[in-house]
Parts: structure tokens; C-alpha cells; sequence
């Protein structure tokens, strides 16, 4: 774990994760038969009533798993299980009511199916509705109903929460309480000055502003949401988070990565702060965390299961083949020197850059892949949250076609308005491609679309 991370643009604050002690005392998470969630218009008759009568079932059982392809179906068991049986994006009454996928556009499938949550009867008669797996944030629905599991998901998670703060307003001061142990980065002052000052209506503001695709998550910044990455491919992938800050360097690192990024990262000391922690100073006992992924944890095998699915995710087929055009799209792409940062077969040379205004300690160069070059665009997930390490990662260009929105914080909806020399008035940086003329510009779009 001591080299697990890059540290912080601020290394005092770099995280100290909870003890090896504390964490395997945590209870782990029985994994149990879940059940699909429909439109409340798509249901089957009886259905949901079935479900009160069903017994419960753990599923996942270690002793069973022989084979690699037995390992990766378990996997799939640990991707899609909640953590929470609470209100964490949604609640049961929520997801039964019609309105709810009518106010902000919940995707489902042909069949009626929402496969961002799942039903759980963990007692007989009991029906829960199960939040915050790994499906609910890396599950895409395309425009034809077809699901990509380990994709940039399109949960529209801030509609949701904001629609849910406009119905049912929480207490005064609550929703500033969750975002600020989020967001929070108290070793950086003018963070600290508004977190004195923001009122939960500005709250609610910002997060409305945030696109499908991204998520205001722990450990980012409250005006400048995460994109949501692609998983398909991970095992490829030097470097996890948008501004790398995980080393990928075995599947250890991926059993890691998902241990304490199911919030258990929130109950890490960043320079004594503890954003989970009691008067965020203190570590609850174990298991005692109040926050969906502090109160428990995966087993081992349970995390690498997981790591074996992400490993085996593919891409979905691709419509857009190759024809004269996109020829002409690769062409423009070689020409331009795209491939320096985004070198064939990967399309992408898992670099580090420098954000703006982040100069690298000297040691860096020889321990990580850092690339000397500046691309201006905005630095503040680089230099202002808690998984700001100064640096953005190079992406892969590979499934440009299926994913969206695009930069770190999802500022640019489209391909078409990445490479707009207009988007510069409003997004700044990555300035290359952006003087090519119509035909090339549409070439190119083409090409990087059959990726």
C-alpha cells in the first residue's frame, strides 16, 4: 500500500489508509441473489410481490470457484452487488414510481429494466432496493437499449439527488455535511473558506450542473465532477483515476483500488483529516462507519473475482467500420502526431502530464511515466482535491465511440465539440486538431470512432 498511490500536488496531505488491523476487523459483505429492477410500466404482473415470498441466498461461495471462467461469473456476482440497503441515490418508493424515471430520464433496456440497482431480499419478505455496487457507476444503456457493463455509466446520478433534495429537502446543514465529506480538502485555504460559506441551496445548484456520466464522487471536487471511466481494457492501463493516481502494476493493485475505493478511502488520514472520521479527527471502531462501504468490506476472494471480470470486460461490437473515410481519418491522425500520446494498439502511452502550474519533484521522472509536456487544460482535479496528484493521465482513445462526455470533468459532450476551435471560449486546453478543416475534422471523428 506505501506505494500504491502517487502522492498528492501537496504531499503533506497524501492519504494514510487505514491499517491492515483495522481493515481486515471490518465485517465482509455476504454477497446475495439479486433480483432486476423495472419500470414500474414494465413490471411483470406479480412480480414484485414474488419477491416478498422468495428465501434469501448468498451466491457467491469461494470453495465452488475451480476454474478461470468460474472466477470471472463470481466476478460478475461481486460487480453488481450493492453495499447499501439505504437511500444512497434512490429509494424503494422512488424506483416504483413512474415519475421518477419520466423527471430524469432513467435509462432502462427493451425490456423495461433499470440495471443500475437491484432488489435484494436478505430476510424472507423483505424486499430492500441494493445501491452502490460497481454496476451503478460503470454500466452504460446506448440509445438501443443494449447495456455495456464495466462502460462510462449514464446513471443520471446529480438529477437524481437533486430532484430528491427539491421533493423531500433534507434538515438544514445535512447535504452540506455530506458534500463537504466528499469534497472537503481543508489543507488548501480557499477550499476551506467556502466550505464556511456555502449554503446548501449553492449545493444543490452545483450539482445539478453535473453531466450524465460524471459523479461528484469522494475525494473530487464539488464545481468539477469526475468523468466516469471506462473499465473495458483496465488491465492495460498503467495508472487508475483521471489525474493517476493509483499505480496499476498487478491485479493486486485492482484488488486494492476497489477495496478502499468504495469509500473506505473516506476514513484515510489526508494530514490528520479524516473526512468519515469522528469530529474528522477519529476513526470509528471498525465496522461501525455510518456511510455506505465504511461499515464492511469485500473478502479476498471476493476482490479478485472482481479484478478477473474487469480483466475479461470486451467492447461491444462497433457499427462504425472502416471505409474510405475513416482511411483518410487515419491518415490526418498520423500526420497531426495524435500517436505520440495515444500510440497504437492502446491508443494511449500511459503517461503522466503535468497539469498547469504543477512542477514535478525531481525523483518523479525516474519513478513514474511522466510525459514533459503541458496541454493547459484545467488543473483544479489535479492540484485541489484529495485525489489531485499534479498530474492528468494520458486516456485511451479505444471506445471513443460508446463513451461520453469527454475530458476529466466531462466538459465536452460530443467528439464534434472536442475538436471545435469554438469549445476553447469555454474549455480550455488540448488545442491540437482544432485548426484542421471540415473535411479533415469529420475524417478524423470518423476514424477515431472505429476504435
Amino acid at each position: 500500500m506505501e506505494s500504491f498511490e502517487l502522492p498528492l500536488a501537496v504531499p503533506e496531505a497524501s492519504p494514510k489508509h487505514v491499517p491492515s488491523s483495522y481493515y481486515y476487523a471490518l465485517p465482509v459483505r455476504p454477497i446475495y441473489k439479486s433480483y432486476p429492477v423495472y419500470h414500474p410500466d414494465h413490471e411483470p404482473d406479480g412480480y414484485f410481490e414474488e419477491l416478498h415470498s422468495a428465501e434469501p441466498a448468498v451466491v457467491f461461495d469461494e470453495a465452488s470457484l475451480v476454474s478461470e471462467g468460474d472466477w470471472i461469473a463470481a466476478g460478475r456476482l461481486v460487480f453488481e452487488a450493492p453495499i447499501s440497503y439505504g437511500p444512497v441515490a434512490m429509494t424503494l418508493e422512488e424506483v416504483r414510481d413512474p415519475a421518477l424515471f419520466t423527471d430524469t430520464s432513467l435509462p432502462t433496456t427493451p425490456e423495461g429494466i433499470m440495471p443500475f440497482a437491484r432488489y435484494v431480499v436478505r430476510e424472507k419478505g423483505n424486499v430492500e432496493l441494493g445501491q452502490g455496487s460497481c454496476a451503478m457507476c460503470h454500466t452504460r444503456v446506448l440509445d438501443d437499449g443494449n447495456v455495456i457493463l464495466g462502460a462510462q455509466g449514464n446513471f443520471p446520478f446529480e438529477r437524481i439527488g437533486a430532484r430528491s433534495v427539491e421533493l423531500d429537502p433534507p434538515p438544514p446543514g445535512v447535504l452540506r455535511m455530506i458534500e463537504r465529506a466528499l469534497t472537503a480538502t481543508p489543507w488548501l485555504e480557499e477550499t476551506e473558506v467556502r466550505w464556511g460559506t456555502i449554503s446548501d441551496e449553492e449545493i444543490n445548484e452545483a450539482v445539478k450542473r453535473a453531466p450524465t456520466g460524471t459523479i461528484i464522487r469522494h475525494g473530487n471536487h464539488l464545481d468539477y465532477p469526475a468523468k466516469i471511466p471506462d473499465l473495458i481494457g483496465v488491465a492495460d492501463r498503467k495508472y487508475l483515476d483521471a489525474t493517476g493516481l493509483v499505480r496499476h502494476r498487478s491485479i493486486g493493485d485492482v484488488m486494492r483500488y476497489a477495496a478502499t475505493n468504495q469509500t473506505l478511502d473516506m476514513l484515510s488520514s489526508y494530514d490528520g483529516y479524516i473526512p468519515l472520521g469522528r469530529d474528522e479527527r477519529e476513526l470509528p471502531p471498525p465496522g461501525e462507519g455510518f456511510f455506505a462501504g465504511t461499515d464492511s468490506r469485500y473478502s479476498d476472494a471476493q476482490l479478485y473475482a472482481l479484478a478477473q471480470f474487469l480483466y475479461s470486460l470486451k467492447p461491444p461490437p462497433n457499427a462504425n467500420v472502416p471505409d474510405v473515410q475513416t482511411r483518410r481519418g487515419n491518415e490526418v491522425f498520423d500526420r497531426e502526431g495524435c500517436a505520440v500520446c495515444h500510440t497504437p494498439p492502446l491508443y494511449t502511452n500511459n503517461a503522466l502530464i503535468p497539469a498547469p502550474g504543477f512542477v514535478p519533484p525531481i525523483e518523479h521522472w525516474d519513478e513514474y511515466d511522466i510525459l514533459d509536456a503541458t496541454l493547459g487544460t484545467d488543473p483544479t482535479l489535479a492540484l485541489r482535491t484529495r485525489r489531485g496528484t499534479g498530474y492528468y493521465k494520458v486516456p485511451s482513445l479505444k471506445g471513443v465511440w460508446y463513451r461520453g462526455p469527454f475530458q476529466h470533468n466531462g466538459a465536452v459532450a460530443t467528439l464534434e465539440e472536442w475538436f471545435d476551435p469554438e469549445r476553447l471560449s469555454r474549455v480550455p486546453g488540448h488545442e491540437f486538431g482544432l485548426e484542421l478543416d471540415e473535411e479533415e475534422r469529420t475524417a478524423l471523428i470518423a476514424f477515431l470512432r472505429t476504435l
